[in-house]
């Protein structure tokens, strides 16, 4: 079951806002009958017509893509950059991507029309495991990679307790490779913890979300998910928000 104005706005028929008005002004109809009230919730065998026209339900939808560097986490750039929906054409239905992966990261990132479903991931609490390989400048002792494992202050707060190992270091380059996993989503997080220790990020990319890997794909290249992959993220998320 979905809020009425929700269903509208999926529809593509009006913005949420809009939808709203519409039911408020009896414009709309569930199974022949005028709704007027807000939050009136409607399940997918219901028809709903908007000023005398039934709307078209979209099917949702699950996907993940191989993000490439240089690629926006958005529908659309008024800058005219290369967004992450340029890469699923060929669907109809409208996606959008769930949370973010900068400009310059690459790795998985997951789109879908379901926003249910994106709320419930990127929900705080949730705690979805989200694994990333870096590539910093720099060779960062044990006790630089104890802080960030034990969290570290940043300028919207400190961080939440992560997992990190380094993979490997390059004396005569002066570099390291180091996985890190963590669970929550700010805005350039782990490009920003590396920067606290004094290590800076040359090259990162996001090897896997919750459940979910790269595994035969290749940079550009995405895939839906099966229904198992889409109800494994729902349970983590909502056995991570009860616990």
């Amino acid at each position: 079951m979905e809020r009425l104005q929700k269903v509208i706005a999926h529809s593509g028929v009006a913005s949420r806002r809009k939808a709203e008005q519409l039911i408020i002004e009896g414009k709309v109809k569930v199974n022949g009958k005028v709704v007027k009230e807000l939050g009136t919730k409607v399940a997918a065998s219901d028809r709903v017509d908007v000023s005398g026209v039934q709307i078209e339900r979209e099917n949702k939808v699950y996907y993940m893509l191989y993000k490439p560097r240089s690629v926006i986490s958005a529908v659309t750039d008024d800058k005219n950059r290369q967004v992450v929906t340029d890469f699923f054409q060929e669907i109809d239905e409208r996606i959008y991507p769930i949370g973010r992966l900068d400009y310059e990261t690459s790795g998985l990132l997951l789109l879908t029309n379901d926003g249910e479903f994106a709320n419930l991931l990127m929900h705080p609490s949730n705690e979805i495991e989200k694994t990333y390989v870096a590539r910093v400048k720099g060779i960062p002792s044990k006790f630089k990679l104890k802080e960030l494992e034990k969290g570290v202050k940043l300028e919207d707060g400190r961080t939440a307790p992560a997992k990190v190992k380094m993979l490997s270091m390059d004396k005569k380059q002066g570099k390291s490779i180091i996985e890190i996993t963590i669970h929550e989503g700010r805005n350039r997080q782990v490009r920003r913890m590396f920067e606290h220790i004094g290590y800076p990020v040359q090259k990162l990319k996001r090897e896997r979300y919750g459940s979910l890997t790269l595994q035969g794909l290749t940079a550009g290249e995405g895939r839906e998910l099966t229904p198992h992959e889409v109800k494994q993220l729902r349970t983590l998320a909502e056995s991570a928000a009860n616990k």
